[in-house]
């Protein structure tokens, strides 16, 4: 089995930032993918950044220049380093990991528990 657990999030003001991290443990052969989605009230879950498998990272025009995602892979773990926070940036982040899991080799996609960030005054 693998598990996901995020950490970080919270209250926030305007042009503060947070960090939120996302590891992985268990039966991980590989990764392949890892990466952050969001969903804001009343919409629909949006890709903020990721890692694709085989590809350069991915980020969402509207955090490109101040959001930042980074990893250690010795950790099996996914960080999102958010700067100059908007409060249209509140929502519930979601970290999402593609790995191979050790023999019988199985490919899974596994979501986090989501963390709520709140960007207010």
């Amino acid at each position: 089995q693998v598990q996901l657990v995020e950490s970080g999030g919270g209250l926030v003001q305007p042009g503060g930032s947070l960090r939120l991290s996302c590891a992985a443990s268990g039966s991980i052969f590989s990764i392949n993918a890892m990466g952050w989605y969001r969903q804001a009230p009343g919409k629909q879950r949006e890709l903020v950044a990721a890692f694709p498998s085989g590809g350069s990272t991915n980020y969402a025009d509207s955090v490109k220049g101040r959001f930042t995602i980074s990893r250690d892979n010795a950790k099996n773990t996914v960080y999102l380093q958010m700067n100059s926070l908007k409060p249209e940036d509140t929502a519930v982040y979601y970290c999402n990991v593609a790995v191979v899991t050790t023999q019988p080799y199985r490919y899974l996609e596994l979501w986090g528990q989501g963390n709520l960030v709140t960007v207010s005054s």
